[in-house]
């Protein structure tokens, strides 16, 4: 497993957990790099040096992606490109890093995180789901174009998920309690979505268990999305 990560300590803290949690007799191998996935040439020396200490990238996971909330006539252009360049142009500058090799060797399974706000408009949310529509996008033309070299190209869309971004938004929030209860009485299962719910999913997609899942988009928002009143 390669971790790009921009923060270099979190990535390295997270490959420790993992080498502590699996173990080395079980052959596991984890390299954190540095990255930004802002920059094309940082995702491809992350692919480079992953490629270099394990061989050839069988599985790509998009995953960067941040929350940029502005009201559309009030935001900065500095604010819509800050939104796209990680939560669009991230996503495709590791789909455009792996797929020369994917393609060549006739295999490969892309991962692409999206998001609810894909399909679903929360006021006040713009311009995140602009981009996150653009992934989705992005996933379907991909998984289409590259289907005969038997690359697929796939999406989730998690909810409301117990990420740190979901705390900080709570914590933010005059009242964190009342705004995280808020949160959960939104969701049919009374509860929100925990992150290995998600990795679990993405194990699937990019496995050989999902042969012929491509360019489509998998919902993990435990129902919310479908459901019509509250």
């Amino acid at each position: 497993v390669v971790l790009a990560e921009l923060d270099l300590d979190a990535a390295q803290r997270t490959a420790a957990r993992i080498d502590a949690e699996v173990g080395s007799g079980a052959g596991a191998r984890v390299l954190a790099v540095q990255t930004d996935v802002t920059q094309a040439a940082s995702v491809q020396h992350a692919v480079s040096v992953g490629e270099r200490a394990f061989g050839a990238l069988d599985v790509l996971v998009n995953n960067a992606g941040i929350n940029v909330f502005c009201d559309p006539l009030t935001m900065t252009d500095a604010d819509w490109r800050r939104c796209f360049a990680v939560d669009l142009d991230g996503v495709w500058n590791g789909c455009r890093a792996v797929l020369p090799g994917m393609v060549e060797r006739g295999a490969g399974s892309i991962v692409n995180i999206a998001s609810t706000h894909a399909f679903k408009i929360i006021p006040g949310c713009f311009p995140y789901p602009v981009a996150k529509h653009g992934v989705i996008g992005l996933t379907r033309a991909l998984g289409i174009e590259y289907a005969p070299r038997n690359v697929r190209v796939n999406a989730i869309a998690p909810g409301y998920i117990e990420t740190q971004l979901t705390h900080d938004w709570w914590n933010g929030q005059p009242d964190p309690a009342a705004a995280k209860q808020a949160t959960l009485d939104l969701q049919p299962m009374k509860r929100i979505g925990r992150p290995e719910e998600v990795a679990m999913t993405a194990v699937f997609l990019a496995s050989d268990e999902a042969p012929f899942i491509n360019a489509s988009c998998i919902t993990v928002d435990g129902g919310r999305s479908a459901l019509y009143h509250d």
